[in-house]
């Protein structure tokens, strides 16, 4: 009899731990569920403004504004010394007659 009572008393305790795990193991569960949604929605938007970076850049190579920089600049010097010469020449005209 009190091998009896003792295997019931072992297999009660073990029945109540083994629910209780369980529930743990299912709370732990839905944690991770919330977390792996929360980690992947920061990813999501993480990844949709590299994207957007990347499309904003990739549309400014297309603009090609490092080229019309360049463009400019060359054009601007050029229209500027050919200034700077002509009032050279009328300064030089202006004090020598």
């Amino acid at each position: 009899m009190n091998k009896l009572l003792v295997v019931t008393v072992l297999v009660a305790l073990l029945a109540v731990n083994t629910d209780s795990f369980r529930l743990r193991r299912q709370v732990a569960e839905e944690e991770e569920g919330t977390l792996t949604k929360i980690s992947g929605a920061v990813k999501s938007y993480y990844n949709s403004a590299v994207d957007t970076v990347n499309g904003y850049v990739d549309s400014i190579k297309g603009l090609k504004l490092e080229e019309k920089a360049k463009n400019l600049y060359t054009e601007t010097s050029t229209v500027v010394s050919t200034y700077a010469g002509i009032f050279q020449d009328q300064l030089y005209h202006f004090f020598h007659h």
